[in-house]
């Protein structure tokens, strides 16, 4: 009995190493342009943030008092701010903090929210429905605002403006999770498995795992794209990075005020946070073509 309910386990196990998804994933990846282009995007604003401390640019930090507010010239490439910093140095350094808080915040988020979901979709019952109805409060709430509220409450700095929106953004990871988990634990090679006597670990970490992390690293993707504009929120109420270290949304905190002298000041950090986001929902939309099963 026992050797018949493992041969279905192990002939599905052959045929998914036989098909290999990643390589068909990578292929229709490569043959998704609109996904390309937005990989590009987020490689080069990742090589720029990378490479800073080696680029040949100013002290984001130094001022100059007889180059303020000018506008872009050959010295200074993107103009400079109130005080007389260099924009293109702000800019560069300022995507240190904003990439780092959205794959930070994204990671915590992962990490809190899959293991969470895992239990409740798996286990079921008292289980899922005490995790059902707490993500269920706290998704009633606009993510901004419960980000907003748990930066207020933890001081403002970029590590806690990280924490806040991890923490704001692990219910989308938890429902998304659960949902993902009830449909692969409803699968025939997941019954097999528990027909063998594989313990809950194993197949957990075998069978229930994989099968659910595609649709993860695409909401992943796309959430590192809002948790930048949040992080971009949070330093434009003093919630998030704090001067004089650079960040794109403090920056447009002091560039409101001169709208009309100096629009330039506004108009760069605007422009880099659009393209990012761009390029993050992109790629998302890349990943999610490429890791459907159902399209070929």
């Amino acid at each position: 009995m026992t050797q018949l309910q493992a041969t279905p386990l192990s002939q599905d196990s052959d045929a998914i190493l036989a098909k290999k998804p990643e390589s068909r994933a990578w292929k229709k990846f490569k043959a998704h342009p609109i996904g390309l282009f937005g990989a590009a995007i987020v490689i080069a604003f990742i090589v720029l943030a990378a490479l800073a401390p080696l680029l040949p640019i100013q002290d984001p930090t130094a001022t100059d008092w007889g180059a303020v507010r000018k506008p872009p010239s050959a010295a200074h490439w993107l103009g400079t701010d109130e005080i007389g910093r260099d924009l293109l140095s702000r800019m560069i350094w300022g995507a240190q903090a904003s990439l780092l808080a959205g794959v930070v915040s994204v990671a915590i988020a992962v990490g809190l929210g899959v293991p969470i979901g895992i239990l409740a979709g798996y286990f079921g019952k008292w289980t899922d429905a005490i995790i059902s109805r707490c993500t269920e409060a706290l998704l009633a709430m606009p993510f901004l605002i419960l980000a907003i509220a748990l930066a207020a409450f933890l001081g403002p700095s970029l590590t806690n403006a990280m924490i806040a929106i991890g923490v704001a953004a692990t219910p989308i990871f938890i429902r998304i999770t659960r949902g993902q988990v009830l449909n692969v634990a409803a699968e025939d090679y997941v019954e097999s498995a528990r027909a063998v006597g594989l313990s809950t670990p194993k197949i957990l970490v075998r069978y229930i795992l994989p099968n659910v992390l595609p649709p993860i690293l695409v909401q992943a993707t796309l959430t590192v794209a809002t948790a930048i504009i949040a992080e971009a929120s949070l330093s434009f109420l003093g919630l998030g990075q704090q001067p004089p270290s650079p960040s794109w949304g403090s920056m447009l905190n002091v560039a409101k005020n001169f709208l009309s002298q100096a629009p330039w000041m506004a108009l760069w950090p605007g422009l880099t946070i659009f393209l990012v986001v761009l390029g993050f929902n992109l790629l998302g939309d890349g990943l999610r073509d490429a890791l459907d099963p159902r399209s070929e």
